[in-house]
């Protein structure tokens, strides 16, 4: 069978795409504040070149010497591929058995974004589609989040490869498999699989006009994503989908040593201020402390830690078991999924806490690249259009993170990344229709911008918001919608070199 998943809700609400003057509700004028020598340095002094060979892999540069060789360790760990279970190396087994991709780095290109597809028809190489039954949420106590219930048949995320032979060879040449004409998981596969694979993921866009105020156009594309071949029977009948594309790791160390109290300053739920922003931060399930705690990472801000975004992003995306998610990627409706062997050692899972560490150190120590043509005219003039638009609202630009004796490198250090970790209601266009613990189907983190403008200088196949719609940082303004719309129609308003030169501002971050 197949279904068809929305992603960014009804065409209708794409009317509000249609910018045919300027808006009634003109935000007020700001002056850019005097631009800081800091600003230069986005990620402290461990700011860092992607140069000559462009990848976002590279050490901060104030990562102490003696910590290097973990760090590299966990490079090592991040881009070497895991093998399916039994295995002499003992150490990288326990592939799968059902799994997403076979390394950190296969979706996370060099480190940045993942490869977005070109053309309707095209398979979802990168990406995860993320899965909840719409109407079973269940509610532990009033100070609980919201527990999401999983697809009885596929759980919480859609994978799309498998251990068996006959995938595991094209798997290895790093080529999709999975057939996209496929009516059948029998047609999916070169051969008929013990074990097949859950389905496959095919894009179809949408073409969307828009229109700018002073009569000039620029042509949009919203995904739809269709589930093909699915190999265990048709998903529950309230299933919500969520297609989700890899974000750059660089900087997550930085952000994770933001103050509580730092990012609970720019919480305004109610929006008491009246400035139309109501960030709220989400509330989510804590496994390494328990109960519940903030989240910060992730598109909708549903991982508390570090530590707990990169064993979750093991177990959902490779498979890989460990005392944080010790679960294997199959539902009791999987049996041969369940049958499989696993790659458990002597500790009973299949990364132990040593290489966990080292995979969670390499995340922390990651650099962020230095600004770019910061001085030039085009550039300043973009960043007093970016205050004028009120951008920084949600994009706030900068912190001093607490100080972290045990991690010198993330420690009061000034940072730039133009984030405020909050969630923030983007309007019905963008809209998943999939809540996350506090977060509604509407709602999403504000992505941090440092860094934005060498995307495709590392991976020119990257795409920009949750499932890669946006081809260009201009395509990526102007999809945004509800909390932000007061600023959409301010870029619009704005003449073409302004526009041109905020976009300019932004891919200099």
């Amino acid at each position: 069978m197949s279904q068809i998943r929305v992603i960014g809700g009804a065409a209708g609400c794409l009317a509000l795409l249609s910018v045919v003057g300027a808006c009634e509700r003109q935000p007020r004028r700001l002056d850019s504040p005097p631009i800081r020598s800091s600003e230069l340095l986005p990620g402290g002094r461990g700011s860092t070149s992607i140069r000559p060979t462009p990848n976002f892999t590279k050490p901060a540069t104030d990562v102490p010497r003696e910590a290097l060789p973990d760090f590299y360790a966990g490079r090592a760990l991040a881009k070497q591929p895991w093998v399916r279970a039994p295995a002499t190396t003992t150490a990288r087994d326990g592939l799968g058995p059902l799994y997403n991709a076979r390394s950190c780095v296969t979706c996370h290109i060099k480190g940045g974004r993942g490869q977005v597809p070109q053309a309707s028809g095209d398979p979802l190489v990168h990406g995860a589609m993320t899965l909840s039954v719409l109407s079973a949420r269940l509610h532990v106590s009033e100070k609980s989040p919201a527990e999401m219930i999983p697809d009885p048949t596929y759980g919480f995320q859609l994978q799309t490869r498998s251990v068996a032979l006959s995938h595991q060879f094209g798997v290895d040449r790093e080529t999709p498999v999975l057939n996209a004409s496929a009516k059948t998981p029998q047609q999916a596969l070169p051969e008929k699989a013990p074990l097949p694979a859950e389905g496959a993921l095919v894009v179809h866009y949408q073409r969307r006009p828009y229109r700018y105020p002073d009569g000039s156009e620029l042509e949009l594309r919203e995904p739809r994503f269709e589930v093909k071949a699915l190999g265990y029977g048709p998903m529950h009948t309230e299933v919500a989908t969520s297609t989700r594309e890899p974000p750059p790791m660089y900087g997550m160390g930085l952000m994770e040593g933001i103050a509580e109290r730092d990012l609970d300053r720019h919480v305004d739920p109610e929006d008491r201020d009246g400035d139309g922003i109501s960030g709220r931060r989400n509330r989510v399930r804590d496994r390494e402390l328990g109960g519940t705690n903030p989240g910060r990472f992730g598109w909708k801000a549903n991982q508390p830690s570090l530590k707990q975004q990169v064993a979750a992003a093991l177990s959902g995306d490779l498979g890989i078991a460990s005392a944080m998610f010790p679960e294997q990627p199959c539902t009791d409706r999987q049996p041969a999924c369940l049958a499989s062997p696993h790659g458990t050692d002597r500790s009973g899972y299949e990364i132990d806490a040593n290489l966990l560490g080292l995979l969670v150190d390499f995340t922390r120590s990651l650099g962020v690249p230095k600004r770019r043509q910061a001085s030039y005219p085009m550039v300043r003039q973009g960043r007093d259009a970016f205050y004028r638009a009120r951008c920084q609202a949600c994009h706030i630009p900068s912190y001093t993170t607490e100080k972290n004796e045990g991690t010198p490198h993330v420690s009061e250090q000034t940072i730039w990344p133009y984030t405020d970790l909050l969630l923030h209601d983007m309007g019905a266009v963008l809209a998943d229709g999939r809540p996350e613990f506090d977060a509604s189907g509407a709602e999403w983190r504000t992505p941090p911008l440092w860094g934005i403008g060498l995307s495709q200088a590392v991976n020119e196949s990257s795409g920009f918001l949750h499932d890669g719609r946006a081809r260009t940082v201009e395509e990526a303004i102007v999809w945004h919608g509800g909390e932000a719309t007061q600023s959409r129609d301010a870029f619009a308003a704005m003449p073409a070199d302004d526009r041109a030169a905020l976009i300019a501002f932004v891919k200099s971050l």
